[in-house]
C-alpha cells in the first residue's frame, strides 16, 4: 500500500466548536519549560556542554569540558527567573503548566514545591534536555519510562501531559503506546486539540508552540525587546480573540523559559500581556490539562473506517460504485498515494477523478455508457442502483406522466443516437424543469463537447456519492 502519514488536512474548513468553559472566545494556555539542570553536562554523563537556548549568540557545545558561562546562565533560569515567573502569574492568578525535565525537577525539591503549592500542572518534559532524534526506539521507550518513573517520585504523582521538544520522528508514537497520557504535545500542527490513533489506543494532541515562545529571545530571526515579543503575543490574542467572538473559538499556546522570559528586561513583555489579556472577558486560562480533561468530555474520539487504512478489497466494495458500474476506478485508485487528506469526501474524490481523468478515452466512454438513460427502460424496470435510483427520485424521475414520460424517452433515443452514450447529468442539483431544459440545450453539442460535459457530469454525480458517505 503506498500511503502517506502526514494529515495536511486536519479539520479542514469546517473545525469543530472548541465550546470552551463559560462560552469563552478563546482558550490562553502559558507554558513554563523548566529544563536547568536537565540540560547537556559532563555532569550529567553527557558527552559536552549545552548549546541550545541560552542568551550566548552561536554557541556550541564543548566536548569533554564544562561550559561555565551556559551553567550559569541555566543556573539564573532556577535561581531567580523562576522565581519572578512563579510572583507574576501567581499574582495575576493565571494557572500555568510547567514541562518539567524530571532530572531538573529532581535538582529542585523548593521550585518543585513552589509549583505545587500554586496547583500548577506539572507534565513531563523527558527525562534529560536534550536531544532523542538520534536514539534507538528501545532506548527511547527505555528514556520515556525512567522520566515517568522519575517524575513519579519527585512530584508524588505521574505526569498526565507530555511534551518532549528535542524529539525523534518516533516520540509521539512510543508515548501513546506507554498509554499513561491524557494528552502529548510534540507537535505544532493545528490551533486546536485533535486526536490520533496508535494501535488500539486514542491519544489526544495538544499542539504546542514555537513562535509564540520567548525561545525566540535566543534565536533568529526573533525577539530583541519586551515589546517586540508583547506585541507578537497581543497579535495572536486579538486574532483569534475575533475569530472566537465570530464563532470558531481557538487556543492560544504560549511558550515560556525560566532563563530567558525570566530575565527582567524580557518579563517585563509578558507582563504587559498578562495586564492586557485581563481586561477581556470571555477569556479562558487554563492548564493543558484542564483542556485536554475538557476536549475528552466534549469532542470524544469516534473511530471510523478510513479509506486510507482500508484493504484493498474494502475499498474497492465501499467506494467501487462511485463511478458507475465501474469499480476498476477505485481498484486504480487504491494503488495511489493515498493519507488522511484522502479520509474525507473531498480528497477520495480527487483520487478517483484522477484515475477517471487520466484513463484511456474508450475507458472513459465506458464510465458515460455504463450510466442508464433517465426515467427509461432500467428505471421502469427497478434495474437500477440503489445510488441511481435515489437520484433520479430526488427529481421526480420516478413519478413521471405518460406525456413526460414520452418525452424523456423521445430525447434519449436521440441523445444516444447523436453522441453515442446516455445523456448524463446531476440531478441532485436540478428539478424536472431544469433537467429537461438542459436535455433540450445539450442534445444539440457537437461531439467533443458534450464528451466533456458528460464527464464533467460524471465527476460532480461521484462527488454527491462520496459526500453520502465521507465527513
Amino acid at each position: 500500500m503506498n500511503r502517506y502519514p502526514r494529515d495536511m488536512i486536519g479539520y479542514g474548513a469546517t473545525p469543530p466548536d472548541a465550546a470552551w468553559p463559560g462560552g469563552a472566545k478563546i482558550a490562553v494556555q502559558f507554558v513554563l519549560n523548566y529544563e536547568e539542570g536537565g540540560e547537556n553536562n559532563i555532569l550529567h554523563g553527557d558527552a559536552g556542554s549545552e548549546a541550545f537556548l541560552s542568551d550566548i549568540p552561536g554557541a556550541a557545545s564543548w566536548p569533554g569540558q564544562r561550559h561555565w558561562n551556559m551553567e550559569s546562565i541555566y543556573e539564573y533560569g532556577a535561581r531567580s527567573g523562576f522565581w519572578r515567573l512563579h510572583r507574576m502569574f501567581t499574582a495575576a492568578k493565571v494557572p500555568v503548566t510547567v514541562y518539567g525535565v524530571a532530572s531538573a525537577l529532581a535538582r529542585s525539591p523548593e521550585q518543585v514545591a513552589a509549583m505545587k503549592a500554586a496547583d500548577w500542572e506539572i507534565a513531563s518534559h523527558g527525562l534529560k534536555w536534550v536531544e532523542h532524534k538520534d536514539m534507538a526506539v528501545e532506548d527511547e521507550r527505555a528514556a520515556i519510562a525512567e522520566a515517568i518513573r522519575l517524575h513519579n517520585e519527585v512530584v508524588g504523582e505521574r505526569p498526565r501531559g507530555w511534551y518532549t521538544g528535542r524529539c525523534s520522528e518516533n516520540t509521539v508514537r512510543l508515548v501513546a503506546e506507554e498509554g499513561g497520557f491524557d494528552y502529548v504535545s510534540d507537535t505544532y500542527d493545528d490551533d486546536l486539540p485533535h486526536w490520533i490513533e496508535v494501535g488500539d489506543h486514542d491519544q489526544l494532541i495538544i499542539p504546542y508552540t514555537l513562535e509564540a515562545n520567548d525561545m525566540r529571545f535566543a534565536t533568529a530571526p526573533g525577539y530583541t525587546t519586551a515589546e517586540q515579543f508583547y506585541q507578537y503575543l497581543k497579535d495572536a490574542f486579538d486574532l483569534l480573540y475575533a475569530e472566537g467572538a465570530a464563532g470558531a473559538p481557538k487556543m492560544l499556546s504560549i511558550g515560556l523559559h525560566c532563563r530567558l522570559v525570566g530575565r527582567p528586561g524580557k518579563a517585563a513583555g509578558l507582563q504587559r500581556f498578562l495586564d492586557y489579556i485581563s481586561a477581556f472577558k470571555d477569556v479562558w486560562c487554563a492548564r493543558r490539562i484542564d483542556i485536554a480533561t475538557h476536549w475528552a468530555q466534549t469532542h470524544p474520539h469516534q473511530r471510523r473506517n478510513r479509506p486510507s487504512q482500508m484493504a484493498r478489497a474494502a475499498f474497492v466494495e465501499a467506494f467501487g460504485g462511485v463511478f458507475e458500474h465501474s469499480a476498476w476506478i477505485a481498484n486504480r485508485a487504491f494503488d495511489l498515494e493515498l493519507g488522511p487528506a484522502h479520509d474525507r469526501a473531498v480528497g477520495l474524490h480527487n483520487a478517483l477523478c484522477r484515475i477517471f481523468r487520466s484513463a484511456e478515452r474508450e475507458d472513459r466512454l465506458g464510465v458515460l455508457r455504463a450510466h442508464p438513460d433517465l426515467a427509461g427502460k432500467l428505471a421502469a424496470a427497478k434495474r437500477l442502483t440503489a445510488e441511481s435510483t435515489a437520484e433520479q427520485a430526488s427529481a421526480g424521475l420516478d413519478a413521471l406522466t405518460d406525456a413526460e414520460r414520452t418525452q424523456f424517452s423521445a430525447l434519449n433515443a436521440a441523445y444516444v443516437d447523436k453522441h453515442g452514450f446516455p445523456f448524463i447529468i446531476a440531478v441532485r442539483d436540478h428539478d424536472k424543469a431544469s433537467i429537461l431544459q438542459q436535455f433540450e440545450t445539450r442534445i444539440d453539442h457537437d461531439g467533443e463537447t458534450e464528451f466533456a460535459e458528460a464527464c464533467r457530469q460524471v465527476e460532480r454525480i461521484a462527488e454527491i456519492r462520496l459526500a453520502d458517505l465521507l465527513p
